[in-house]
């Protein structure tokens, strides 16, 4: 699978995952959450596989840049209706 394809795919999941992860870790802190979104979607795009492809070529930046992403999302999702549920 090419890069594109993978991060596409891991942008897609990250919505479903992180309020999947909200209320599985319930009152835990923004940073254990933060974790185990950053697991969840490793697995989902096949982080491992693509770190053996070479389609990832450093590990922790790639993980570093999801966490961007994933707290980006975190954003929105709280300045949101959804929120306020």
């Amino acid at each position: 699978m090419n890069f594109l394809n993978m991060f596409l795919r891991g942008l897609a999941v990250l919505p479903g995952m992180i309020q999947g992860v909200e209320s599985f870790v319930g009152n835990g802190n923004g940073d254990q959450k933060k974790a185990a979104a950053l697991s969840m979607v490793g697995s989902a795009i096949n982080l491992t596989d693509a770190i053996a492809n070479k389609h990832v070529l450093d590990p922790a930046q790639f993980q570093g840049g999801l966490g961007k992403v994933i707290d980006g999302i975190v954003d929105c999702l709280n300045s949101s209706a959804w929120s306020k549920l």
